[in-house]
């Protein structure tokens, strides 16, 4: 089966703008675990479950049209779509039940509102589960969706900002990053920094979208899938009705432009201290463009936790040296899925991605009334605070593999 998704798996699948800021501690608060255990009757649990997956039905909702095309439609708007638990166990039994449906032939997976397509994981809920019990199975059954048609809009906006949490980027963005031009440069740029890529252009260049499709024909393109009959080769049936929509993007894509300056910053064997000292040098360019692009990537990479750039850097440089050797776990993505489950497993309890959350998603509200906002942007308490208190050894026990049986199944 041929899935066609039109989008980048979150956390970082991002379809509109957002502003990170902090401000008062109180709000930390809402991270605090409830103290002393409660018992809760065995009928009231099975309720709360039936009720929990009745919600996650009206937030991903499921259906198969006569033609093959099976549609998820992503319903919570307020949220901007972000996925909690029942929501992403909910989406992922739906494409566990349509991968052993021969009838179904591809996948469209869409958003109810025009303000956003999915703003990633409910970072928050996790935050709050992981403080309380840091053995949760939360972490392990919040993963993601292999993808392998992605179509873009002018509205686009993608991003792996997960430094800035106090995680990496993964769901595979490394396997990507390290396909892209730069020979990976390119890829741990966009992850160290967490640049956005607004530009269709850019995307396309990157590889991070197969077919640019003006917003204006989105409503004619499902249409035409909706209508299509398809063959035993659902792919290239996809790939003809999305010819017909694709357009050329109105700009070059910037990325490009900038290529040999990235490839000089972020090649995968820079350390991130030593990308920063290459940008520095960038920063006091003669030509404007290039020196705005390395302020730019200085303030990006201010803003991640110490110990998420370096796991981010050597993650990425692993990946990207391991491409196109096909005796490499690495070299495939179900390598790269599996070692970001163990990455995932254990940055995630670490305490840099509570307080990430804490400063950058729970007090942001806080921030947003404060006539000081600027000054309180972005103000995580990190643990290690700077690079040079990394303990690398520490970064690289978070690649060792897990037990037999805990190691993720691809």
């Amino acid at each position: 089966m041929r899935a066609l998704l039109s989008r980048i798996h979150s956390p970082a699948a991002i379809s509109t703008t957002a502003s990170f800021l902090s401000a008062s501690p109180a709000a930390s608060r809402t991270l605090a675990p409830t103290p002393g255990p409660a018992l809760v009757p065995l009928r009231l649990v099975r309720r709360f479950a039936a009720m929990a997956a009745s919600a996650a039905e009206e937030l991903v909702k499921g259906r198969v049209f006569p033609n093959g095309v099976a549609v998820i439609t992503l319903d919570r708007p307020k949220a901007l779509n972000a996925m909690n638990l029942e929501m992403d166990i909910r989406y992922k039994a739906l494409l566990d039940e349509w991968e052993t449906n021969p009838s179904v032939k591809c996948i469209l997976v869409e958003s109810s509102s025009p303000r956003a397509f999915s703003a990633g994981m409910d970072i928050k809920g996790v935050a709050v589960e992981i403080q309380k019990d840091k053995n949760t199975p939360l972490v392990q059954k919040v993963f993601t969706v292999v993808i392998s048609s992605c179509y873009l809009l002018q509205r686009t906006l993608l991003a792996m900002p997960e430094n800035g949490i106090g995680l990496f980027p993964d769901v595979g963005f490394a396997y990507i990053g390290a396909k892209a031009p730069g020979g990976g440069a390119v890829g741990a740029y966009l992850g160290i920094t967490g640049k956005r890529i607004s530009s269709p252009a850019d995307a396309l260049f990157i590889g991070l979208g197969t077919h640019y499709v003006p917003s204006g024909n989105l409503g004619s393109l499902k249409e035409s899938l909706l209508s299509a009959n398809f063959t035993n080769d659902p792919h290239r049936d996809v790939e003809s009705v999305l010819t017909g929509y694709k357009k050329e993007p109105e700009s070059e894509p910037q990325l490009e432009k900038l290529l040999p300056h990235i490839i000089s910053s972020f090649s995968p064997d820079k350390t991130v201290a030593e990308s920063v000292e290459e940008l520095k040098k960038c920063n006091q360019s003669g030509d404007a463009a290039v020196a705005e692009w390395a302020n730019e990537a200085l303030a990006g990479i201010k803003k991640g936790a110490p110990f998420s750039l370096c796991l981010t850097q050597r993650h990425f440089s692993q990946v990207a040296s391991a491409y196109g050797n096909s005796e490499h776990y690495l070299s495939k993505l179900a390598g790269v899925m599996k070692l970001e489950y163990r990455i995932a497993l254990r940055s995630s309890v670490r305490y840099d991605f509570v307080e990430g959350v804490r400063a950058v998603l729970v007090d942001k509200d806080q921030a947003n009334f404060s006539l000081n906002f600027l000054v309180t942007l972005q103000n995580p308490k990190w643990n290690p605070a700077t690079l040079e208190e990394v303990n690398m050894g520490e970064v690289e026990s978070v690649f060792e593999p897990l037990g037999a049986e805990a190691e993720l199944s691809v």
